[in-house]
């Protein structure tokens, strides 16, 4: 399960990582539910964040690929607690493709204009 949670980041250098993506691998790759899944993904999104990468969501309208969320604050911590308080008050579901990805700062991603 480690070597999962740490190879997560190695696909931002090519794209984001999605919390659909993310919350999938640990319920349904390692059986995983209840808090056994929330550590799960709060470990997955600490080890992206450690990475530089940043809560963002689609782009689409704009000039942008991706858009930074400033809601979730500026340190990793505050960021990690904000993006688990608010899987977990939604009823920890699986996430789709349109909800919230990590990247890490590039000329793709900017603020909504």
């Amino acid at each position: 399960m480690q070597e999962v949670i740490q190879n997560f980041p190695g696909e931002l250098p090519r794209d984001a990582v999605g919390l659909w993506q993310i919350i999938p691998t640990g319920r349904e790759g390692f059986g995983l539910s209840g808090d056994e899944l929330a550590e799960f993904v709060s470990l997955c999104v600490a080890e992206l964040l450690a990475q530089g990468a940043k809560p963002v969501v689609g782009g689409g309208g704009t000039k942008y690929d991706w858009i930074y969320q400033p809601q979730y604050c500026e340190t990793n911590e505050i960021i990690l607690d904000a993006v688990m308080k608010e899987w977990l008050a939604s009823g920890a579901p699986d996430c789709d493709p349109g909800g919230l990805w990590f990247a890490l700062p590039s000329p793709y991603v900017g603020n909504r204009e």
